[in-house]
């Protein structure tokens, strides 16, 4: 088992940044891929970034890229995902997600490939 705890969010302007932090307890962090995901009120949840066990290897929704940045600290079981230049298209809630079944070097990017979730947590961009 993994338990995830989000923090970070809150309520920014336009142009303006928040770093989000998902904290891991439980089965060792560093066997676990992971990855951000957002979602709003009657659409699906998106993927947003993720990155491999190792952290050499990261993938970026097109949406994103170029403004966040997803790293990890295995030795304080902790990933931090970096919003820079936010929209109001990025207010949702976000999600940390934990995958257990990913290779050292290996991104998840399917809903269905993440096995443990945090509870979240609200980013809101006013425009």
């Amino acid at each position: 088992q993994v338990q995830l705890v989000e923090s970070g969010g809150g309520l920014v302007h336009t142009g303006g940044s928040l770093r989000l932090s998902c904290a891991a307890s439980g089965r060792t962090f560093s066997n676990n891929a992971m990855g951000w995901f957002r979602q709003t009120p009657g659409k699906e949840r998106e993927l947003v970034a993720a990155i491999s066990r190792s952290g050499g290897s990261t993938y970026y929704a097109d949406s994103v890229k170029g403004r966040f940045t997803l790293s990890r600290d295995n030795a304080k079981n902790t990933v931090y995902l970096q919003m820079n230049s936010l929209k109001p298209e990025d207010t949702a809630g976000y999600y940390c997600a934990a995958s257990a079944s990913a290779g050292w070097v290996s991104v998840r990017l399917k809903l269905d490939e993440y096995d443990y979730w945090g509870q979240g947590t609200q980013v809101t961009v006013s425009s």
